[in-house]
């Protein structure tokens, strides 16, 4: 299980415009040791897929308010 100091955090919510650059560019960044746990005030399901063939592996939860946090890692 990763540490808190191998995840790192992606809030997109106040991202002016659609996150999926800043979301790709955070991937890049992304060691195999790492995590990166994102926070959409949607679920990014169009991400989902996109994630799945570049090799990463993920889980989704929606928490209160409709806030969405996917935790994702290298396959």
């Amino acid at each position: 299980m990763a540490t808190e100091s191998t995840e790192r955090t992606l809030d997109v919510r106040e991202i002016d415009g659609p996150p999926f650059d800043d979301i790709t560019a955070a991937l890049e960044k992304l060691e195999a040791e790492q995590r990166l746990r994102l926070i959409a005030p949607f679920e990014p399901e169009p991400l989902y897929e996109v994630l799945e063939d570049r090799g990463f592996a993920y889980e989704s939860e929606e928490r209160d308010g409709g806030v969405w946090h996917v935790l994702i890692e290298h396959a």
